[in-house]
């Protein structure tokens, strides 16, 4: 019995320094999706450059991560999921080195290109390494810990970004990222269990190329055609989302013949990981609504100064923040198919509730709901992630978990286009920058009315998963 003890003694900082790499690999991408922002009219001057180029630094790095979380995830599946993060971090390191010293806007947004590249290998593999490093009985309480780190990285991006931009120039913003990568590279090789070798015959030649392009240009063309035109939907915008279509009927004839298909299309007969990602998908739509129309309602509907505006703004995602490790202990508590319908449902209180306020409650009017949606939002999160992660084949881990990846980021490039349209058309004005209190107060209120509609489609499809998961037992 004493070399039981030992071992089990031995091997807990072993596992909370593994959890320590994967929280830093889940904050450094987090941090670099919204640190960018803070920099861009100091990036415009600097490159003596328009907005809509400098735009392309944000949206290389997002186009990045969209068009190949799922196949990194893939990837890691095949060769190794500690080899390939490994191999993501140190991307990550040197592509966030160039940018901090490209001489050029174009070198400075090829270089974000590659550390998207990173990024998406990180995100994708992070999650799918929680099932190797902690117990089944403790995933929801990793899941809210990962939660909480993309919190933090989001939050602190733009802040943070505007500390280093003045206290030391533009190129701080990236050249923080070497040091982090470099003691995450170190604690991922000292501390991640070793990649078990697998037969020769599932290693080799299993990477489905053809559905890896397909995939990737069919995300391209709709994160594209839901980003450019400065919120109007031209004909390329139309034309992009046709290609999309076309894409998508295209890679589901090409998966169906595919040998070893980077995604099975088996794998969707499983209504609990169907409902999940599309859940994923809804709920990242709304969340995306707060952070579209908040600056707009809290500036023009309630007339606040922008220091305020930043200050109101920063609640949300600090309550997800605070909120993520409990929700986390609650999962593994209660269960994650029971806890996903409790998250919905706050949401949609609040989303509700949001929808209603009058204008006169100001600023606690908007953050009473605001804290009840991100408290629940995180509650789901972790307790979506563990649905899916806690019941899968170790060798679809990496792809899963890439797709779960992706679930999230479509729903919020699909927000930021279809709720941010919402707010515009039923604000009544052309230029929203301009509107006046009351038309921004009864776009706010409609565009969350919108929010709440979509979020009972969740938990219409959640109730469905769950009764499903109950008959099955």
């Amino acid at each position: 019995m004493k070399p039981i003890i030992a071992k089990r003694s031995e091997r807990t900082p072993s596992v909370r320094w593994a959890l320590a790499s994967l929280s830093l690999s889940m904050l450094m991408p987090s941090l670099d999706t919204s640190i960018a922002n803070a920099g861009l009219p100091t990036l415009a001057q600097a490159f003596t450059a328009s907005f809509q180029s400098v735009q392309w630094i944000v949206l290389a790095y997002l186009l990045a991560i969209t068009t190949l979380i799922v196949s990194v995830g893939r990837l890691g599946d095949i060769m190794g999921r500690r080899r390939l993060l490994l191999v993501g971090i140190c991307l990550f390191t040197v592509a966030s080195l160039l940018c901090g010293v490209a001489p050029t806007l174009w070198l400075l947004i090829a270089a974000r290109a590659a550390q998207g590249l990173g990024a998406a290998i990180m995100m994708a593999l992070t999650v799918a390494l929680v099932g190797e490093i902690v117990p089944k009985e403790k995933t929801g309480s990793a899941m809210g810990l990962l939660g909480t780190m993309s919190a933090i990285g989001t939050t602190l991006g733009p802040s943070l970004g505007g500390l280093l931009i003045a206290g030391f120039g533009w190129r701080t913003i990236f050249l923080v990222n070497v040091p982090l990568g470099i003691l995450n590279f170190l604690l991922a090789y000292r501390y991640l269990p070793v990649d078990r070798r697998g037969p020769k015959s599932d290693r080799r030649g299993s990477f489905d190329h053809v559905g890896t392009l397909l995939l990737a240009l069919t995300l391209a063309a709709y994160a594209l055609a839901m980003t450019i035109g400065r919120g109007s939907f031209g004909p390329l915008n139309m034309a992009l989302l046709l290609a999309a279509v076309f894409g998508v009927g295209l890679f589901v004839l090409v998966e169906a013949k595919a040998a070893s298909p980077l995604i099975p299309l088996a794998m969707f007969r499983n209504p609990v990981l169907s409902a999940s990602l599309v859940m994923s998908t809804l709920v990242s739509t709304v969340m995306m609504a707060t952070l579209v129309v908040g600056p707009f309602y809290l500036s023009r509907g309630l007339g606040l100064e922008t220091a305020l505006v930043g200050f109101v703004l920063s609640v949300g995602p600090l309550v997800a923040a605070l909120t993520g490790v409990p929700a986390g202990r609650i999962v593994d508590r209660f269960g994650a198919q029971r806890m996903t319908i409790i998250g919905l449902v706050g949401i949609a209180i609040g989303s509700s509730v949001l929808s209603m306020m009058p204008t006169r409650f100001g600023i606690p009017g908007y953050i009473a709901p605001i804290v009840i949606i991100t408290a629940n939002y995180a509650l789901f999160q972790a307790a979506n992630n563990t649905a899916i992660m806690m019941d899968i084949s170790p060798d679809q881990r990496g792809v899963i978990s890439g797709m779960l990846s992706l679930s999230r980021n479509l729903g919020l490039i699909t927000g930021a286009s279809a709720m941010g349209a919402v707010f515009a058309i039923t604000s009544g004005t052309i230029d929203i920058t301009t509107a006046r209190p009351d038309a921004v107060a009864i776009g706010m209120r409609i565009t969350f009315a919108v929010a709440a509609i979509l979020i009972v489609v969740a938990i219409a499809i959640a109730i469905g998963a769950y009764r499903h998961t109950l008959r099955n037992r």
